[in-house]
């Protein structure tokens, strides 16, 4: 039972009243120290003089006095109350923990009724306090309010058993049939867990969606409490408590306030004396404004007499009230803080019902009370939660095993309860769904039913709607007992009263009503409703006077399945309505405004409606044909599934699942499923298993698997077992805190069941490495499991051995996540150790907190053992394992060295080792280092970060020779960097662990010798800024490394004498072929040392020396390197490419050089054998520097690139650099750009090939011309000159092209970008049209700034001129027609965008002409594609010479013409002979003959996006088409009239010579195509058609 009779004890009562007591005793500090001197030894006293508090002293002494005992504390309560004037409150609650007289203490324990007990306290201490009081009257008035609150309170007992019943009444009730639903079963215990406000308002704030976060802290789970400690926390006095209680529809909210009130009434709850229950239903009923008294009096329970008294007194002990208001969600009218009432209310304040309510949880009226409320979740103002006190609790049902319980009670007559409770037990939806306590009853009349009429096959409902159908059919079959007809004639009877009960629940809805009086139902509604139990009948009390009846349906539940099905059998009701009713939007809109319908289940009820299974019972109970009812079931589904395609929240989907799965249609589900398939993320609210088993029902359905994920979401255990069934997940993931070792266990048990869940996440919770070992024993059974994530448990020392042995056997796993788990450090390298022992675990990743273990290849197959011998292995084909390991940033040290040894030593299969970011220093590091032969790392080894000194790198360094593998050592002492990287072995990596070395000094130098080739090895000691005892040590080890091929020192700020030291043991290093040091501070006396170097240290190819320092601002790099064959010039110029990769490149980077020092370093560099590259980059050099640079070519036998960048070049300069093609035969290009950069080609011999020449963006003006091309002449074979982006201008290029014609060169020349203008390229023009040697002419004055100029022999033919955008003003282009005039030669002549006229056009086509053979004329302009046919032709034949091609495409404003020369008119009589045999009657006689005249030797006619009018069609087909040379012809994408279709049809007969035809995007009629092809056949020439 929820209340116990020791619920309240002694210390609970003395703990109630401390506060009060201590601030009322602290006022009369002497009068309690004489006191409790007669009830506590002196001794115990003596400890209180250095108490200077006069509260501290008065708590200190309340101590001692409560641990003295019981009979002391009784004594000293009796006496207090004796003597002193206390408040009535305090001195009630005093007498509460104290015995009368005898010395009995009274505790809750008592088993004497607590009604007694207080009438006794109350006379008996009115008679002691007579003798105490100076005033007589005030007693008096005193005890008669004591009497006449006790009397009322006696009446509310009795009153309170009377409605709500006492045990033995309720268990009396449960043998009538006919009692309504909440009243039929004893009680059971529900299940309460405490909640957050916080969380809830969080929710609350954000209505439409499911809050996300961070999962709440441990303090924050929620927690199972029992009723009685709802009410046992202590509170300051004069402070109200608003207890919440929150429950979904059917967890027995109500039926709890009933009990509550029934076990007061008892005596259970001895620490209230007055307790009130309203329904907020009736209170809906209420029109008028009502004072507190009214509320409590006239509403609940009147006073027999003196009720000023009776309120007074209730006043005085507000803390001992209860006041409950039950149904906060059905309440009708607004509740916000707008509700409290304005000002300080008084006591005789008229208010609202919602304004009393707010003002009693605020405590501006009957500050101090308890007030309890109780709701649907979805609906808690935000006032509720500015309360001081304020708790927060859910009502969740039931658990197994209260469903247990209460069907073990619900069947304690029969003998099949057994039976009963097994079938239940075995069905997991139907205990899923008596999880709800009110469905738990529905299920129990159902069972009862079936069990009593069958008792072997029992078939029950299969969803909620189909159980209330059931129930509504039993109800009905029960009152008619044996004499029963069927169920359909049953219905039949008793369907106008049905229908009667349907039109007034869908009203109550409608109306927000959810009670009504007796005018409001018809009789035969009322009766029959009655009589099955449908509906409950009790007072109601809208003001002082008689009560009327009021009757209501017994759970809002059943008033919503009436109201859904009225909906579905009514005629009135259409499908429109019907989509307008069914929603699964918020009932709530805002947080304290409510919707016009209480429908929380309604949409459900429609759905399962919907379903198959009840049509036959809709069809009898609407009289209608399967047609009519099946047409409304499809509106609803229809509905749902494109609810399905809507943007729905956690919630939402949920209570989509919960209606699809009532409907039980597979195809709807599936189709749900599908659209859903993507929106299974639940955060931050309560899931139960019915949820749950809704949910499976439509993932299951569907055909996709899904990813479903749980954040924050509180639900029981017993939902995990529904997850069980479902197979369709493959991606489970849950982050909540209140995940623990249980909760893991649970679902432990239900992962079998999960056949695809490929991915396993339970993150941010509480789990502890007993359940860690639990969830991966069921996960090894999921063979398909491929990763599991537990970050951010408790899983601090797990099992390691066990937990590694059973991921081993599972086959596809990749990935298991531990991190920020507290893992201690023996835990890490216990797990370092089973991972490597683990055959298909392929790298663990430890960084701080993060521990990540990867797998790879198959699992299970391979045995957990290291002693695999070489031969087994070979004889088995194995995939090749390679492991990683990573312990970074674990605080390892010196002391672990020897233990992660070992554990390396065991993998005979490592790839790759990171320990940085440790503490193992240079002893833990050298210990490591030692045992590196016998350690088979096959890439690489990180110590960076670890504490490394000097010592510490020189033994990495020794390391090189020690170790066969070791390819690469990178240390840097500023960066913490230590890296050893390794070359793969395989037969090396197979072998054994090793104690002893596997070679000796002699083995391993007759090794090394007899490799071939040998790996080469580096060392990059780097930005480590050694001092000079450092350079020492490190020296004396480097001498020893003899097998490196590459040194990189860079940044060690070895100087002048550290390199030197160097260059010393240098000759030792025979392999070394590449040594870089940059930024190590040396001089150009140093630089020049180590070029001269090249000479006697053959084997050095690559040698780099930046950035050090000469100056303050200036520095030196020198290199060595390999030629690479990458670029495209050595590709193309190199004789020889088998040298480039014996070649050695010299750099000298960053340095101020002068020309002495030029003329020095390339002395040394002419001696320098194989020196094929040369780069001075960055060296600030001079004109004379470059001019002494340049001298040296020749002697430079093997050189194929100098690179010059980063160096400012003066105009004279740019001018050196291009002469040096007439210094060195070999040069194949020179470039420079931007007057800072600049290359030279060289080829491998000297052998005429020709040599291109760029100076771009270097500023070349007019003042250069004479020189540049005096450079030019004395080359003459040029491939090319590329000027561009430079700064001639028209003056310049007009000097250019007056020295043009003294380069007798075939080459490309480019001055694009050079400042012209439209007086520059005429003068251009007139340099085309007179020189013998330019074949071609590109020029374009837009953006692009094009000018191209193409020389050649004088005996080539072409001569084209391309003008684009020149953007040509008039006097331009006359200037142009007359250039053109004198240019007799050209073949092409090519004009886009000039700007050029109609009128220009005409006069240029006058001034091309041609001494013999054929010209091509292309105009492109706007007005191309405005004029038309004829207009075009008309300018056409103003061209000289005799027309051979005419095309016209206006869709690319072209208009170009081929025309031959010269022009001879008498070959062309005997064809204007034939043409006039048409003797064509047109207007323009004399332009058709002038057309005649031009194209007798017309070859192509192409015309494109024409449009023909019928005269111009006919002058092409008279007078064009005819022409005896045509040979092409093509007319497309052009318009014509059907008239002119036709005369073309017509035309192409006549036409003899016609090779090609083209009428391609010609829209032809289908009356015209067979005439084409009729035509066709009268061309004879025709080879090809289009």
């Amino acid at each position: 039972p929820p209340f116990q009779n020791d619920d309240l004890d002694m210390e609970a009562a003395v703990a109630s009243a401390r506060p009060q007591l201590v601030e009322f005793l602290s006022h009369h500090l002497g009068w309690l120290l004489t006191t409790s001197r007669h009830f506590l030894p002196g001794m115990a006293l003596n400890g209180l003089d250095g108490i200077t508090d006069h509260r501290e002293k008065v708590s200190v002494l309340l101590d001692l006095l409560e641990k003295a005992g019981p009979a002391t504390w009784k004594q000293f309560a009796q006496y207090l109350c004796m003597e002193c004037d206390l408040p009535l409150d305090l001195e009630i609650l005093l007498i509460s923990s104290a015995g009368e007289g005898n010395g009995a203490l009274i505790s809750c324990r008592s088993k004497c009724s607590f009604d007694m007990f207080l009438t006794s306290q109350f006379s008996g201490f009115a008679g002691r306090r007579r003798h105490h009081s100076s005033s007589v009257s005030d007693k008096d008035v005193k005890q008669q309010r004591l009497d006449s609150a006790e009397k009322y309170r006696h009446l509310l007992i009795d009153s309170i058993r009377q409605r709500y019943g006492s045990r033995r009444a309720a268990g009396a009730a449960a043998q009538e049939q006919t009692q309504p639903l909440a009243f039929s079963q004893a009680f059971v215990n529900l299940v309460i867990r405490h909640s957050k406000a916080s969380h809830l308002k969080e929710r609350m704030d954000k209505p439409r969606q499911d809050v996300a976060g961070a999962p709440e802290p441990e303090e924050c789970a929620d927690t199972a409490v029992k009723v009685s400690d709802l009410f046992c926390s202590v509170v300051p006095s004069g402070t109200t408590k608003v207890i919440f209680l929150f429950g979904k529809p059917g967890t027995g909210k109500t039926m709890l306030m009933h009990r509550i009130c029934q076990k007061w009434a008892e005596g259970v709850l001895p620490q209230f004396l007055f307790t009130f229950l309203f329904e907020f239903r009736q209170l809906n009923l209420l029109k008028r404004k009502l004072t507190l008294k009214e509320l409590l009096f006239d509403l609940f329970l009147q006073p027999e007499d003196s009720p000023d008294a009776v309120f007074q007194n209730l006043l005085e002990n507000a803390w001992r009230t209860l006041i409950i208001f039950d149904g906060l969600d059905e309440f009708a009218a607004n509740m916000d803080l707008s509700s409290s009432s304005k000002g300080g209310p008084t006591l005789t304040s008229r208010m609202s019902i919602s304004e009393l309510f707010v003002d009693l949880c605020h405590g501006k009226l009957l500050p101090g009370c308890t007030v309890l409320v109780t709701s649907r979740p979805k609906r808690l103002p935000n006032f509720l939660l500015n309360t001081v006190e304020f708790l927060l609790a859910e009502i969740w049902g039931f658990d197994h095993e209260k469903v247990e319980e209460y069907v073990s009670h619900y069947f304690h007559q029969y003998s099949f309860k057994e039976q009963a409770i097994a079938h239940l037990k075995s069905n997991a939806k139907l205990l899923s769904m008596c999880l709800i306590p009110a469905l738990c009853y529905v299920v129990c009349v159902c069972l009862e039913y079936l069990l009593l009429k069958h008792q072997r096959s029992v078939e029950l409902p299969q969803t909620m709607t189909q159980f209330y159908i059931k129930m509504l059919l039993i109800f009905i079959n029960k009152q008619q007992g044996e004499h029963a007809d069927g169920e359909a004639t049953q219905l039949n009877c008793n369907k106008k009263a049905i229908l009667g009960l349907c039109d007034l629940a869908l009203k109550g809805l409608e109306d927000k009503k959810l009670v009504f009086y007796v005018g409001d139902i018809p009789e035969h509604v009322k009766e029959f409703a009655s009589l099955h139990g449908l509906l409950t009948v009790f007072e109601v009390k809208t003001s002082g006077t008689c009560p009327e009846a009021g009757y209501a349906f017994v759970h809002l539940s059943l008033q919503e399945f009436f109201a859904a099905l009225c909906l579905m059998v009514s005629r009135r009701v259409d499908k429109n309505y019907l989509k307008k009713k069914f929603s699964l939007k918020s009932k709530w809109t805002l947080k304290n405004e409510a919707k016009t319908e209480f429908m929380e289940s309604f949409h459900i009820f429609l759905s399962g409606l919907s379903s198959k299974e009840c049509r036959t019972f809709l069809m009898l109970l609407a009289e209608q044909d399967e047609a009519w009812v099946q047409d409304k079931q499809d509106t609803i589904l229809q509905s749902l599934k494109k609810l399905a395609a809507t943007h729905l929240t956690g919630p939402k989907v949920i209570e989509l699942c919960h209606c699809t799965f009532e409907t039980q249609d597979l195809k709807v589900a599936q189709h749900i499923g599908s659209l859903l398939n993507f929106k299974y993320e639940f955060k931050n609210f309560r899931l139960t298993p019915l949820d749950m088993s809704a949910l499976v029902f439509v993932i299951n359905s569907g055909q996709d698997l899904t990813y479903l994920d749980f954040a924050g979401c509180l639900m029981d255990i017993d939902s995990l077992e529904v997850l069980a069934g479902c197979n369709n997940i493959e991606h489970l993931s849950f982050r909540s805190r209140r995940c623990g070792n249980d909760f893991a266990s649970a679902l432990s048990k239900s992962l079998r069941g999960m056949g695809s869940l490929k991915k396993l996440e339970l993150t941010g919770g509480s789990i502890t490495a007993e359940g860690m070992t639990n969830l991966v024993q069921a996960s090894s059974q999921c063979l398909q499991l491929e990763e599991i994530n537990l970050q951010d448990n408790r899983i601090r020392d797990p099992e390691v051995k066990r937990v590694m042995d059973l991921f081993s056997r599972m086959e596809k796993l990749k990935k298991i996540d531990l991190s920020n788990n507290d893992l201690s450090l023996n835990a890490v390298l216990i797990l370092a150790k089973e991972v490597i022992a683990c055959q298909n675990a392929a790298e663990l990743r430890v960084r701080k907190d993060t521990v990540m273990i990867y797998f790879s290849g198959p699992s299970g197959k391979v045995p957990r053992s290291l002693d695999l011998r070489w031969e087994e292995r070979k004889e088995h084909v194995i995939p090749t394992r390679h492991v990683k390991l990573c312990l970074q940033d674990r605080s390892l040290s010196s002391q672990h060295a020897k233990e992660i040894v070992a554990i390396l030593q065991s993998c005979p299969c490592l790839s790759e080792v990171d320990l940085s970011g440790n503490k193992l220093g240079d002893e833990g590091c050298s210990c490591l280092l030692e045992s590196l032969p016998w350690i088979p790392i096959s890439k690489q080894l990180d110590l960076s970060q670890n504490c490394l000194s000097v010592n510490g790198i020189c033994s990495l360094l020794k390391s090189v020779n020690t170790c066969q593998k070791m390819m690469e050592v990178q240390v840097s002492l500023c960066h913490e960097t230590a890296v050893l990287r390794f070359t793969e072995n395989e037969e090396f990596a197979s072998l054994p662990p090793r104690e002893e070395p596997v070679f000796s000094t002699d083995d391993q130098q007759y090794g090394e010798e007899n490799q071939t080739p040998t790996a080469s090895k580096k060392i990059r000691l780097t930005d480590s800024r050694f001092q000079a005892s450092d350079l020492e040590k490190l020296y004396a080890v480097l001498k020893e490394c003899s097998s490196i091929s590459e040194l990189d020192l860079s940044n060690n700020y070895l100087g002048d004498k550290g390199l030197l030291q160097l260059f010393q043991f240098l000759p030792n290093l025979k392999m070394l072929s590449s040594l870089k040091l940059n930024d190590n501070q040396i001089s150009l006396n140093s630089v020049f040392f180590l070029a001269q170097s090249l000479s006697t240290l053959e084997h050095i190819k690559r040698m780099n020396l930046r950035g050090n320092n000469i100056s303050t601002t200036h520095g030196v790099n020198c290199s060595f390197p390999r030629v690479r064959s990458t670029s495209r010039w050595r590709s193309s110029f190199l004789a020889h490419p088998k040298h480039v990769a014996a070649g050695r490149c010299f750099r000298l980077r960053d340095c101020r050089v002068g020309p002495e020092d030029v003329t020095r370093l390339c002395q040394i560099l002419a001696q320098c054998p194989q020196l094929t590259e040369i780069d001075l980059s960055g060296n600030s050099l001079s004109d004379q520097s470059i001019e002494r640079l340049l001298s040296f070519l020749p002697y430079l036998c093997h050189l194929t690139l100098l690179s010059i960048r980063n160096n400012t070049f003066s105009p004279r300069c740019t001018v050196l650099l291009i002469n040096s093609i007439n210094l060195c035969g070999r040069i194949r290009m020179v470039e420079v750009r931007s007057s800072e950069n600049a290359f030279l080609h060289l080829g491998a011999s000297v052998r005429s090939q020709k040599t291109s020449c760029r100076l771009t963006d270097c500023a070349i003006g007019q003042g250069q011309i004479d020189e540049l091309c005096r450079v030019l002449e004395q080359r003459g074979w040029l491939a090319e000159v590329d000027l561009s982006r430079n700064q001639l201008g028209d003056e310049g290029l007009r000097c250019f092209l007056d020295r043009l014609h003294r380069v007798p060169v075939t080459c490309s020349l480019n001055l694009s970008h050079n400042r012209i203008s439209q007086d520059g390229v005429l003068h251009l023009i007139n340099a085309f049209a007179t020189s013998g040697n330019t074949a071609e002419v590109q020029v374009s004055l837009c953006s692009k700034a094009t000018l191209i100029i193409k020389l050649t022999s004088r005996d080539d033919p072409r001569k084209i001129l391309r003008l684009a955008e020149c953007n040509f003003q008039p006097e331009h282009l006359e200037k142009l027609c007359l250039l053109l005039e004198k240019c007799t030669g050209l073949t092409e002549y090519i004009s886009s965008n000039n700007n050029v006229t109609v009128q220009a056009a005409e006069r240029l086509l006058h001034s091309l002409r041609k001494n013999l053979g054929l010209l091509k004329m292309s105009i492109e302009e706007p007005w191309v594609c405005k004029e038309s046919v004829t207009n075009l032709l008309e300018l056409a034949v103003q061209a000289c010479g005799n027309i051979t091609e005419i095309t016209i495409c206006k869709d690319k404003t072209l208009f170009q013409l081929g025309v031959r020369f010269p022009h001879c008119l008498e070959k062309v009589e005997s064809v204007v002979s034939r043409l006039n045999l048409y003797k064509p009657e047109i207007k323009h006689a004399c332009f058709y003959q002038r057309v005649r005249e031009k194209c007798a030797q017309l070859q192509e006619l192409r015309w494109s996006h024409v449009e023909l009018h019928n005269d111009e069609a006919e002058m092409l087909v008279k007078i064009l088409l005819p022409l005896p040379e045509l040979k092409k012809f093509g007319l497309t994408s052009s318009s014509i009239m059907p008239t002119g279709i036709d005369y073309l049809i017509m035309g192409l007969q006549n036409c003899q010579a016609i090779e090609e035809l083209n009428l391609g995007h010609m829209k032809l009629s289908g009356a015209a195509i067979p005439k084409l092809v009729l035509a066709l056949c009268e061309m004879p020439s025709l080879k090809r058609l289009m």
